[in-house]
């Protein structure tokens, strides 16, 4: 096993190929969504990916072949006036857990985040994935709990669908 981390370059038809592989890959993954991309989210996510200014996309290569992805949009710390990186999606290929690639993906995006000057790394992960919670524990990611919050018992994320 020969692993590579590398920054996407959606320009590269090989790097499209890969991103939309890996993202319809975790999309089919039961931490995912249970199925594949839509046909929709087939044709637009590499162009959606490609016009939205503030994403980052590390692929892991083994050998050359896509085995995983994190994609990241950098955002803005009001509190902390200053950027942070939001890691919106990050899978491994089954087969490959454990081996330490996730910690990899992970690693790379914590370089990038230094290198703009990012007061943090945001992310969110299901209660029910107790194997990437510990991933990212293990890597220093706590529930955020913000000083308003501190009787509260942290933060939770939320959303409220548009459609």
């Amino acid at each position: 096993m020969a692993i590579e981390i590398v920054q996407a370059d959606l320009s590269k038809p090989d790097h499209q190929s890969a991103v939309l592989a890996m993202m319809d890959a975790y999309s089919c993954d039961p931490m995912g969504d249970g199925k594949s991309l839509s046909d929709y989210a087939k044709r637009h996510l590499i162009s959606g990916l490609a016009e939205h200014p503030t994403t980052i996309i590390f692929l892991a290569l083994d050998n050359k072949i896509p085995c995983g992805i994190a994609t990241c949009f950098r955002g803005f710390s009001t509190f902390a006036a200053k950027p942070l990186i939001n890691i919106s999606d990050l899978f491994v290929e089954p087969r490959l857990r454990g081996t330490g690639i996730g910690n990899e993906l992970l690693l790379a995006i914590e370089n990038e985040a230094r290198r703009f000057g990012c007061c943090k790394l945001s992310l969110e992960v299901q209660e029910n994935n107790p194997v990437a919670r510990g991933v990212y524990a293990k890597f220093g990611f706590r529930q955020a709990v913000y000083a308003a919050d501190v009787d509260g018992g942290g933060s939770q994320y939320m959303v409220k669908l548009l459609t």
